[in-house]
């Protein structure tokens, strides 16, 4: 169930994500077992970024990793830099900021290398666009990263389209992705373009929060409740039980080739979602879920 974003890169067609890798609280074992399972299942492209944990997730993952060579190759590693938190790890630091300095970049790389335990990043994505950018100094440090081989590819999460363009128009090498926030509750980037630009570039988007933080399973709002009932009546009509496997089917139909970042540390929930590529969905079933969350009509 492997999908290519660029000539010579595959990664899974469902990531795993690792925000909340020490929320799962997991044995070392029990993360090793859990990370085989998923890479069995199909799942086997895995995403951080250096924050994640106050900066102890990738640290965790890699541990376990550490002697299991062989599983190295048999998945793709996303990590992200960039942002900068107020932390008992950084006191100097009086406020959250972003930096995209070319020396900042490449040192974050190489902590997230050691971090990991690994030589190369499948992909190094900048987490989030910034009121100081200066895509020089990315370019510069992109060009080395690459050239020195511990990273084969880069993407960007949370740009729209002109800040992705202005990137692009300075770095060599395409980008592969946009991570961005996308589901049946958060329409945002099918209303602003972004998705429609990422697909006049060929660009898949990878879709973080899926399910919206729970939020379209277990709704607390109007709009969430609404989502809910349209997700339900379309699962009545096409015999699945498992609302989330709905949910996760309306995103991989999109032609944009959403890519769905789960959030899970439950091998079942992977599962499920993995399932989710059998279902078939109409175009009207699409939009009956759509609508609901547009809370009106079509124009």
């Amino acid at each position: 169930m492997n999908t290519k974003l660029a000539a010579n890169l595959e990664i899974s067609r469902l990531v795993l994500g690792m925000w909340r890798l020490l929320d799962w609280n997991k044995t070392d074992q029990e993360l090793l077992s859990f990370i085989k399972q998923s890479i069995e299942s199909g799942v086997t492209t895995f995403d951080h970024a250096d924050i994640y944990g106050n900066h102890e997730c990738e640290a965790a993952f890699g541990k376990v990793i550490k002697n299991e060579s062989a599983l190295r190759d048999q998945m793709q590693l996303v990590t992200k830099c960039g942002i900068k938190l107020t932390t008992d790890k950084f006191p100097e630091r009086q406020i959250k900021y972003y930096d995209y300095s070319a020396s900042y970049i490449i040192s974050q790389v190489e902590q997230s290398l050691k971090n990991l335990q690994t030589d190369r990043l499948d992909i190094l994505l900048l987490h989030r666009p910034s009121p100081f950018f200066n895509p020089e100094e990315v370019a510069s440090a992109f060009d080395q990263l690459q050239s020195s081989g511990k990273v084969l590819h880069f993407g960007v999460s949370n740009f729209l389209p002109l800040q992705l363009e202005s990137l692009q128009a300075y770095v060599e090498k395409p980008l592969v992705t946009n991570q961005i926030e996308i589901s049946a509750y958060s329409l945002e980037h099918f209303e602003n373009q972004n998705l429609d630009y990422l697909i006049s570039k060929k660009i898949r988007p990878m879709a973080w929060s899926p399910l919206a933080g729970g939020e379209l399973l277990q709704p607390k709002t109007d709009k969430g409740t609404r989502v809910l009932e349209a997700v339900k009546k379309v699962a009545q009509e096409t015999g699945e039980s498992q609302l989330d496997k709905v949910i996760y089917q309306w995103l991989l139909m999109h032609p944009s080739g959403i890519i769905p970042v789960l959030g899970t540390g439950k091998i079942e929930r992977i599962k499920t979602a993995v399932d989710s590529l059998n279902i078939k969905m109409s175009l009207e079933q699409w939009f009956h879920i759509y609508v609901a969350s547009m809370g009106k009509d079509l124009p």
